[in-house]
């Protein structure tokens, strides 16, 4: 039976004790809700990757609650500063070089010389961060492979019975994963768009005299990601997807976007919105599956993203769930 706690002081409690046990605690971020345990315990990472069907060669994100802890875990570069103190707490990871002294399991770095590091914006996250004292591994909170989470019934849905706590902290701010950054070497290059832009980690860089980021998002590699959200199916409904949709099929259910398809049943913004279209993505992709299953559906079309802001990441998403399978 899985806990279900409203955000307090007691329930923070009782979560760290479970995760100090080695148990696992799902809580909310401002992207998206995370599966957490502890990074520095191998037990608690492989019970991560078994309940969550993930494997093991697809590494972790460690979630800490402070710039100065995340800087003991990887190697500080100018570029990784400027960032840090620009976006974090936030919606940003970053891959460095792992420290000598690291003590995240190789488990979460998937045997990787480098690591996934993220300081967190969301006063829950942080509240936890804080108490629990260390890195959290923490992907989203859904079976591997499937539509994150951005609601607590969406973690019941995908994940109910199989862990002892999830932190209630209400609906998720952003709706989409964070923005995944190589910052290791000189020439930081995007990984994984995210809700950070890519404009708003270029202007940084301008301003503080440093090149811009590498245009081509790096990778797709099913056999060796260096970091999170780079298998090519990923984020997919039980339904196929159908992107740049300009109709639905009988067989469809149907997501508009502004004016387009604007009589589907779904909308991820009717007034075109990029930050409320990313912030919808998720939820209604996990309603259009519930209504496909009552209506014999075989996908989802989705009208029209632009490619620009924030329909990079949006985009990203749709092209991962829509990949076979």
């Amino acid at each position: 039976m899985t806990e279900c706690l409203s955000i307090s002081e007691n329930s923070v409690a009782r979560a760290v004790d479970l995760l100090r046990a080695g148990q696992l605690v799902a809580f909310p971020t401002e992207t998206v809700y995370g599966l957490g345990g502890d990074a520095c315990n191998d037990h608690a990472v492989a019970g991560i990757f078994k309940t969550k069907g993930r494997p093991s060669f697809n590494p972790l994100i460690s979630h800490v609650a402070t710039i100065d802890m995340a800087f003991t875990l990887g190697k500080k570069t100018a570029i990784a500063e400027i960032l840090a103190y620009n976006f974090w707490p936030g919606a940003m990871t970053m891959i460095l070089d792992r420290t000598k002294d690291c003590k995240v399991s190789m488990l979460t770095t998937a045997g990787l010389d480098k690591i996934a590091v993220r300081v967190p914006s969301h006063e829950a996250a942080t509240q936890l961060l804080s108490s629990f004292g260390g890195p959290l591994a923490a992907p989203s909170a859904n079976p591997s492979g499937r539509i994150s989470p951005s609601t607590v019934s969406h973690v019941i849905d995908g994940l109910g019975g199989q862990i002892d706590l999830i932190l209630d902290g209400g609906a998720c701010e952003s709706g989409l994963e964070s923005t995944i950054i190589d910052c290791s070497a000189n020439i930081p290059v995007i990984l994984r768009p995210g809700g950070i832009t890519r404009d708003a980690v270029n202007d940084v860089l301008n301003q503080a005299g440093h090149r811009l980021l590498e245009q081509t998002i790096a990778g797709n590699d099913d056999k060796r990601p260096v970091s999170p959200g780079q298998l090519a199916s990923h984020y997919a409904p039980q339904l196929g997807v159908r992107m740049n949709a300009t109709n639905a099929e009988d067989t469809e259910i149907a997501i508009g976007f502004g004016s387009q398809m604007h009589e589907a049943p779904l909308n991820l913004s009717l007034s075109g919105n990029l930050t409320e279209a990313a912030a919808n993505l998720f939820a209604l992709l996990h309603k259009a599956d519930k209504l496909g299953a009552k209506q014999n559906a075989t996908h989802i079309a989705i009208a029209p993203i632009p490619d620009h802001e924030l329909g990079e990441a949006i985009n990203d998403r749709l092209r991962r769930a829509s990949a076979p399978r």
